[in-house]
């Protein structure tokens, strides 16, 4: 069976254009199915992430690979309506869910854009805390990605970022290796690197944040039932690009491998797998410029608007109290 170029398979090959491409679209196949299937799994990676970020009433807060607002719209409650939560996600189908969401909820403290996490158009020390929720693995260049918002941060903000952890122990430990039969790929390496050992507290440490702490948490990933199990792992997950370009044949060719390989955690009709494995670390950001120049450093005071200002010079605002989304730079 002749093998096919799918999202795993860019991963592979590094080339930053091409993997950001299969990011985009992939995940904005998964938007409308995402909080269905992932807000449960998720919710104790997320909670501890926000737990240490400790969001204070007025801060401004950078959700940085936002999805679709699962940890933006907790921020938003958090830092109340002085404080300003601003997401920026790749996928523009994630980004109109977080605008839809946040016009429903009539938030004004809520910006949205379409933004490459590794090319923020935000300016230097412009929030008190940048959050990063499982979106840092998925990155060609995570340790770009984490200076990038170290930059953003004021002196003595919060980078708080969480990853899937060890490869075995995550949701789906034999995912990559059955769908890599199909496809030319060697996505798990990659994927998991920063989930393994105390490499994710090293790249925050090489963006020049301090006082890093790392935590490594288990929880248990329940699915109701075997449609529920296959589709968080390929429709709604990762692999969600290639999963569509499967034909039919090939999809139950896969989705029977994948059965059976988390059979040994059947639970009636469901599966509950244990467990699932996170990683969660924290930075400091000290006084003082960072890859550039003092003259190009921004003071406390004069960055306060900051956040504010660079959404609505980019792909959305706040106006009257309604999000409003506007064209994307990208």
């Amino acid at each position: 069976m002749e093998k096919r170029l799918g999202f795993v398979a860019c991963c592979r090959t590094r080339e930053p254009r091409l993997q950001r491409r299969f990011q985009r679209y992939g995940w904005d196949l998964a938007a409308a199915d995402y909080e269905a299937l992932w807000q449960s799994p998720l919710r104790p990676a997320q909670a501890e992430l926000l737990d240490i970020a400790a969001l204070r009433s007025g801060a401004q807060v950078l959700d940085v690979a936002c999805g679709t607002g699962l940890v933006t719209f907790a921020a938003a409650d958090a830092v109340g309506p002085q404080g300003q939560v601003l997401s920026v996600e790749l996928s523009g189908q994630m980004v109109d869910a977080v605008g839809r969401r946040a016009e429903e909820r009539r938030l004004s403290n809520v910006g949205f854009q379409r933004m490459d996490a590794e090319t923020p158009a935000l300016p230097e020390a412009s929030v008190d805390v940048a959050l990063c929720a499982l979106g840092l693995m998925y990155l060609p260049d995570p340790e770009r990605a984490a200076a990038e918002m170290r930059r953003v941060l004021r002196p003595g903000g919060r980078l708080v970022a969480a990853v899937w952890g060890e490869c075995l122990n995550c949701a789906w430990p034999a995912l990559f290796p059955i769908v890599d039969a199909e496809v030319a790929s060697e996505v798990c390496p990659l994927f998991f690197r920063l989930g393994s050992g105390d490499a994710l507290a090293r790249v925050c440490a090489a963006a020049q944040l301090q006082n890093v702490e790392l935590r490594r948490i288990a929880t248990m990933l329940v699915y109701a039932d075997a449609d529920e199990a296959c589709n968080a792992a390929f429709a709604d997950g990762p692999v969600a690009l290639t999963w569509l370009r499967f034909d039919g044949p090939v999809r139950t060719l896969v989705r029977a491998r994948y059965l059976k390989t988390i059979e040994p955690w059947r639970d009636g009709q469901g599966y509950r797998r244990p467990p699932g494995d996170f990683v969660v670390t924290a930075g400091v950001a000290a006084a003082g410029p960072v890859g550039a120049s003092a003259s190009q450093a921004r003071s406390t005071a004069d960055a306060k608007p900051a956040l504010v200002m660079a959404a609505s010079k980019a792909s959305s605002s706040v106006a009257n109290g309604k999000p409003r989304r506007q064209a994307s730079s990208k």
